[in-house]
């Protein structure tokens, strides 16, 4: 049996990926963190139930085409029986302290302003997780670093939000039928600070029926890039089934953004050659490509072939930027679901 706790493998995977990437260690300045979430050893079957990763534990390493050289994952904070207000404070704290060390104080004003809403709820009856944190790297240390803050429900899901955002939020929500408020992204990069809001899509979704909500918020000539792109790594999928997308929704430089994330567990017909049809659409864009075989090597184990099972695939958007491709990955050396399969 395994009796070092499981941060320890965790921080040995974080930094021999950055050698492999070339950023910066994360595990000097997370380490604390990753010692207080992963507590127990490996392969304890507690780790399984989380809201982020389920049947592993709640590390989820991630790909960016926009941040193609980076080191970037999410973990849901605290061991597995911590309660959603302090997951969702550890959360806070963490962000704070990396932003006043990493990136200053006027950033740390702006974090105190856009979270103090979502911060401020003082019971945990309606919410299951608290918060997720994310965090990436490059070389020159950290890049940016986000909290995820569940909506407690029935509270209104929008309010506290800046009131652009607002905006946007209220004509997504008055177009595309079936959303429902999961949680509110707030970032902090070097250079500015970024908020959205992501919802669950309840109902079918046909790629094409985004079209009239696209052209309202003046997204509607990046709509093709998405069909596109979803449709061939899909297998000439172009309707999503209920509760196997999400949309987010936020307030970019030159306007609204948008971003649709296709849950690939939750469809049960995902081509085999799914990654050989996603290379195949980023066929044109050759830097993102060499990075995205950099990042796979970075998380394949020196025993393995391959780094594990892709769980989300996302295409990020504006008016100015054409869709974009982002991957999240369940490690192969930490998926649980075998385990979870034998023990039920």
């Amino acid at each position: 049996m395994f009796t070092e706790p499981l941060s320890q493998k965790v921080k040995s995977r974080l930094t021999k990926a950055s050698r492999r990437l070339g950023t910066a260690n994360p595990v000097e300045p997370m380490g604390g963190l990753l010692s207080r979430t992963f507590i127990y050893p490996e392969g304890d079957m507690r780790y399984a139930r989380n809201a982020l990763m389920p049947y592993a534990p709640p590390f989820e390493p991630s790909f960016s085409e926009e941040q193609h050289n980076n080191l970037r994952f999410t973990i849901e904070p605290l061991p597995p029986e911590a309660a959603s207000l302090d997951r969702r404070d550890e959360a806070t704290r963490e962000m704070r302290r990396l932003i006043r060390e990493c990136v200053g104080r006027e950033a740390l004003y702006w974090f105190d302003q856009a979270s103090e809403h979502h911060r401020g709820f003082t019971s945990n009856g309606d919410m299951n997780y608290g918060a997720f944190f994310g965090t990436s790297y490059d070389r020159n240390g950290l890049h940016s670093s986000k909290v995820y803050y569940e909506l407690p429900q029935g509270r209104g899901s929008i309010e506290g939000l800046p009131a652009r955002l607002q905006r946007i939020v209220m004509t997504a929500m008055s177009l595309l039928p079936g959303l429902f408020p999961l949680f509110t992204t707030i970032a902090a990069t070097r250079e500015l600070g970024d908020q959205r809001l992501t919802f669950a899509v309840t109902e079918p979704l046909k790629l094409a029926g985004l079209q009239p909500m696209l052209d309202q918020l003046g997204l509607g000539h990046q709509l093709g890039g998405i069909i596109q792109t979803l449709g061939l790594v899909l297998g000439g999928r172009f309707e999503l089934p209920a509760h196997s997308a999400l949309v987010a929704f936020g307030e970019g430089r030159d306007g609204p953004c948008f971003e649709i994330y296709v849950l690939l567990t939750a469809i049960s017909d995902v081509p085999p050659s799914f990654l050989s049809l996603l290379t195949m659409s980023m066929a044109e864009r050759p830097a993102g490509l060499r990075a995205l075989e950099r990042w796979m090597g970075a998380f394949t184990p020196d025993e393995e072939h391959w780094p594990g099972n892709f769980t989300i695939i996302s295409l990020k958007t504006s008016r100015s930027k054409p869709p974009r491709v982002s991957l999240y990955l369940r490690p192969v050396e930490f998926d649980m679901s075998t385990v979870a399969e034998h023990a039920a």
